[in-house]
């Protein structure tokens, strides 16, 4: 069981390529790599505003729940940079209400990693938090602050 959680939790593994290509590196690029995981399934998750809220509120308590069970030998701190499910969380909320093309897929992709990376205010607030649901929830926060960035751009665009 313990070998599924931590393939859930790493992005099917995803995030142990980055330390083996990058070996004077530890673990650089494994949040890069699971929010590009994230972008293909936009493509089959929920279309409808709606149903896509239900899919996302149940993904978080999904990662959270998987964020508390995983363990890794050797590794004690809180978020372990092989968990990328929390990435996965954050660039699913980015996209939460927006069309599923180019442009926004980027733009979220962008934001989400520039949030997540800087951590301003609400996202320091979950990071500082040393449980699973902080671990989850900071990633989430950054997304949510780049999905409100493109619905302002949204809104302008269109009376513009």
């Amino acid at each position: 069981m313990q070998k599924i959680i931590r393939c859930l939790a790493t992005g099917f593994f995803i995030s142990y390529l980055p330390p083996l290509v990058f070996k004077f590196k530890k673990n650089t690029g494994a949040g890069f790599l699971g929010t590009l995981l994230a972008v293909p399934f936009m493509y089959i998750l929920p279309q409808d505003g709606m149903l896509y809220l239900i899919f996302l509120l149940a993904f978080w308590a999904f990662a959270v729940y998987i964020c508390k069970k995983v363990q890794f030998k050797g590794y004690t701190g809180h978020d372990n940079p092989k968990i990328v499910i929390d990435e996965v969380a954050g660039y699913f909320t980015a996209m939460m209400f927006l069309p599923r093309q180019w442009p926004y897929l980027l733009a979220a992709f962008v934001l989400f990693r520039t949030f997540d990376t800087l951590k301003p205010w609400l996202v320091k607030t979950f990071d500082r938090m040393e449980n699973a649901f902080g671990v989850v929830f900071d990633d989430v926060a950054a997304g949510l602050m780049a999905n409100i960035l493109i619905q302002i751009f949204i809104i302008f665009a269109v009376r513009g």
